[in-house]
């Protein structure tokens, strides 16, 4: 089970950039938290009255979690193209999500039939990557597609390709999440 220190973390390092006071003491928290330092991945998504506000993340871990974290938040609210960057006047209509990713496995089929026996609805986040086309869905994603055909199709069109990719067998990866999420100003920060 995650931590809330998570999402402590994520909403310090969105309210240092718009003051400085807020500030994370890593030494602190390496030392209370030590699972901090290991490498991670992570997700930070924003909502704004339960729409997408920002969303941006790490698939591969390849920095501390709490670097990710920080990171991860900084760009969901300030540098997620999508959107402009966050105001403080959205500060009172947002939710935050953090959602740390276990470690993607490749999955082996042998064809769309075969893939779709292999996903598992509501628990798996999956990546397609062929050639150029590269896009990830996290298992929240399941609320707005429920069936793995749904899935499956707009996750092609999110890695910039379309449904017929599947028919040139791309790689396709699964990963689980741990995620928490609580209304932005119900999280104390650091």
């Amino acid at each position: 089970m995650l931590d809330n220190i998570l999402l402590r973390i994520a909403k310090t390092a969105i309210l240092n950039r718009f003051d400085a006071d807020y500030k994370i003491d890593r030494a602190d928290l390496f030392e209370e938290y030590p699972y901090l330092l290991k490498n991670g991945a992570a997700f930070v998504t924003l909502h704004y009255d339960n729409q997408l506000r920002g969303c941006i993340g790490s698939i591969i871990a390849h920095r501390s979690l709490l670097d990710d974290i920080v990171g991860n938040a900084v760009s969901a609210a300030f540098n997620d193209p999508r959107f402009s960057s966050l105001s403080v006047d959205e500060l009172s209509h947002l939710k935050l999500e953090v959602s740390v990713l276990t470690e993607p496995e490749l999955i082996n089929y042998d064809d769309y039939t075969d893939l779709l026996t292999k996903i598992t609805p509501r628990l798996d986040g999956l990546i397609l990557k062929q050639g150029i086309y590269q896009g990830t869905f996290l298992p929240q994603v399941w609320e707005q597609l429920p069936s793995t055909e749904e899935f499956l199709e707009h996750l092609s069109y999110k890695a910039g390709a379309n449904p017929s990719i599947y028919e040139e067998h791309p790689s396709i990866y699964s990963y689980r999440v741990d995620a928490l999420e609580e209304r932005f100003d119900e999280v104390l920060p650091l």
